[in-house]
């Protein structure tokens, strides 16, 4: 089975949104790892550096509810292979950049608070799948 595998274009600098990284992140062990890049890279080389098939959260990204995400989650769950999700760098990713990628919202969101949204919606799918309470529509 596969895991959804988060990457991080370094460590978040803000002890709450770092702290609400570790979190989501601990709440999802089995089903999600982050890997953290360095910070330093700019976002061709951590471009270069991430899988061929990874699919990048950007503002001209695909858009979709918490519950069609929950679906894509499941989908990435039972997979035999892993899923690479990336957060871009505080400039974001390269334009024209070939790659998949999904949205969060229309509006933008600094790179570290767009990582803490990604690993919230990650749980609430988690917990969407599971048919628990958390996700109050």
């Amino acid at each position: 089975m596969g895991r959804i595998i988060v990457h991080l274009h370094g460590r978040a600098s803000d002890s709450k949104m770092s702290a609400l990284i570790d979190d989501y992140s601990s709440r999802l062990k089995s089903k999600v790892r982050t890997e953290i890049h360095n910070s330093k890279l700019s976002g061709y080389d951590y471009l270069a550096k991430l899988p061929d098939d990874v699919i990048l959260l950007d503002e001209v990204g695909e858009e979709m509810s918490s519950f069609e995400f929950s679906k894509r989650f499941e989908k990435w769950t039972i997979s035999t292979s892993d899923v690479h999700l990336a957060v871009g760098p505080a400039d974001g990713f390269p334009k024209n950049h070939g790659k998949d990628s999904i949205s969060m919202s229309k509006m933008t969101f600094p790179h570290e608070l767009a990582a803490v949204l990604l690993m919230e919606q990650l749980y609430r799918a988690h917990e969407i799948s599971r048919g628990s309470s958390y996700h109050k529509p």
